[in-house]
């Protein structure tokens, strides 16, 4: 059977709160070795990461552990921001079905290769990711795995609480690097869930793309892109004709093999700019002739019910929460919501997580790396049909 536990503790000192998170975590598996162990701190734990790291594998003993530094932090139903937080998540998978290891880029004459993969490639399972933003590619990572192994979802997110290199600590079964990325392979035994929610609500109707380069869409079903964003908007109520100033987007459709698409099926991206000329719009990813596109509007509203929809028919055991630094009070203007949200949703169960730099998870079969958006893994997950 298997056994989820989350601890959260806000004590400022660092030695108090490994004793009191792996103190609930001990409890709770009753002498049991986890299988799997996650951790987060806040920006103020960065100088006793190392203390911190070695005391919960020394006290805790995981098969796989890693952690990372964040901006803030989240435990079962709440979020910590501007304080002193160590959050931690343990699971037991009846043994094994767990394995961690570091990552590292190195750079040769024709890129960058990566350094620390398991002998063999995994063709499946699950790969949780955390990685410092300003040492690991991981946009070219992602697609490294979306070309060599297509069947591993990847999950997770990007260090946040330093602004440059060298300032974000992560931990790999104890050990701790300043660089790189750490990742803890779940096997296809263990059951687990992804919901991406991208924070934005679709406008309009779905486009298919007629002419386009690189990433500038010239036409949309015909016509110029930017007339049909202005049809788009003009039959707006005025309210969300206001969402276009703070804030439009595109969503791509990843896997075309569908007859309709929802939530869920587009990969949100920012509209970076208009040429009036060539009546083109200029997107965050490039796109092909043939994809659909829709526009998109994100704000507060927007996002809390792209994560209620998502996770509507949802359920689960436990669960990590990988969520943007620009969310949180910054978005919601309280706190909690993310992690709110999820405990109304699947209930009390344990949960960890992290503000993050950038958040990682699968869209349409493939993995991206995303912003404003809130990635989930749900462990012991179900889906329930209305």
């Amino acid at each position: 059977m298997n056994t989820y536990a989350a601890a959260l503790s806000v004590h400022p000192i660092p030695v108090e709160a490994v004793g009191g998170v792996a103190a609930e975590i001990l409890e709770r598996f009753d002498g049991e070795r986890p299988d799997l162990l996650v951790c987060f701190t806040s920006p103020h734990h960065v100088g006793a990461f190392e203390d911190i790291a070695s005391g919960l594998a020394r006290l805790l003993e995981p098969e796989a552990f890693i952690g990372a530094t964040a901006g803030a932090v989240a435990g079962t139903g709440r979020e910590v921001e501007g304080q002193p937080a160590l959050s931690v998540f343990a699971a037991s998978f009846g043994g094994g079905h767990a394995s961690a290891f570091s990552l590292q880029a190195v750079e040769t004459g024709d890129g960058f290769a990566i350094t620390g993969w398991p002998d063999a490639l995994p063709d499946h399972g699950t790969l949780l990711l955390l990685a410092d933003p300003f040492s690991f590619p991981v946009t070219d990572f992602l697609r490294l795995c979306n070309e060599q192994v297509p069947g591993l979802t990847v999950v997770g997110g990007l260090a946040s609480a330093a602004a440059g290199l060298g300032g974000n600590r992560l931990t790999c079964d104890g050990r701790v690097t300043v660089e790189g990325a750490v990742a803890v392979l779940l096997d296809d035994d263990v059951a687990v869930r992804t919901v991406v929610s991208q924070g934005c609500r679709p406008i309009g109707q779905p486009f298919t793309v007629t002419k386009s380069e690189r990433n500038v869409v010239t036409e949309l079903a015909g016509q110029s892109a930017i007339s049909r964003l202005q049809e788009v908007a003009a039959a707006l109520p005025d309210d969300e004709r206001m969402l276009l100033r703070n804030g439009l987007h595109v969503g791509v459709v990843v896997d075309e093999h569908q007859i309709d698409f929802g939530r869920g099926d587009f990969l949100v991206r920012n509209l970076l700019g208009a040429d009036e000329r060539t009546g083109g719009l200029a997107v965050g990813e490039f796109v092909d002739v043939g994809q659909t596109v829709q526009f998109q509007v994100r704000d507060a509203s927007a996002a809390d019910e792209d994560l209620r929809v998502l996770l509507r028919n949802v359920s689960g055991d436990g669960a990590l929460l990988f969520t943007c630094n620009g969310r949180g009070t910054h978005l919601f203007g309280t706190p909690g919501h993310d992690a709110g949200v999820v405990e109304e949703r699947l209930g009390p169960v344990p949960l960890a997580g992290a503000f993050c730099a950038g958040e990682i998870g699968p869209v349409g079969g493939r993995n991206f790396l995303h912003g404003f958006t809130a990635s989930l893994v749900v462990f012991g997950a179900t889906t329930h049909l209305d």
